[in-house]
């Protein structure tokens, strides 16, 4: 009994030891405050936003780079980008023969600009009036090396 008392005292402090022991030190992020947020703009060709172009523009438009920059012209590096090529099509009721229209997205994550040749060539063969091209969740880097989300450009065809 006389060890007991001493034997539960170090058995808690051991146990205190352990728990501080697994803290791990606070680590300080570089913190980017809203006010240094850049305004960047995405551009194809000379158009950025939604804008809606003819199809002889829009075939120029696939060959051109996508680029991204902020208010004051400073360049930012690509990372990744989505592609979505939204385009009109029909199906048929196998019972009726009711024929309706319909919509199909083909999409993929790009890390090049501008588009490769597979993408060119088909949209350049399959655009129709009504149809759209999107380029979404463009990831840029600056020269920092800091991670930015770019505005979108979505671009539909006449």
């Amino acid at each position: 009994m006389r060890y007991l008392k001493p034997f539960f005292v170090v058995l808690l402090s051991a146990g205190t030891v352990a728990v501080h022991a697994q803290k791990k030190p606070a680590v300080k992020a570089n913190v980017i405050s809203k006010k240094n947020l850049p305004k960047l703009t995405t551009v194809l060709g000379t158009y950025k936003d939604s804008v809606a172009v003819s199809i002889d523009a829009a075939q120029y438009l696939v060959e051109q780079t996508l680029l991204v920059s902020d208010d004051k012209n400073n360049p930012y590096e690509i990372s990744s980008y989505q592609v979505v090529y939204r385009k009109l099509g029909v199906t048929e009721d196998e019972q009726t023969g009711k024929v309706t229209p319909t919509t199909s997205v083909s999409t993929q994550l790009l890390r090049t600009t501008p588009l490769p040749p597979v993408w060119q060539n088909t949209l350049r063969e399959q655009m129709k009036k009504g149809e759209q091209l999107w380029f979404i969740e463009v990831i840029v880097k600056d020269k920092a090396g800091h991670v930015w989300y770019a505005p979108n450009v979505k671009i539909s065809f006449l």
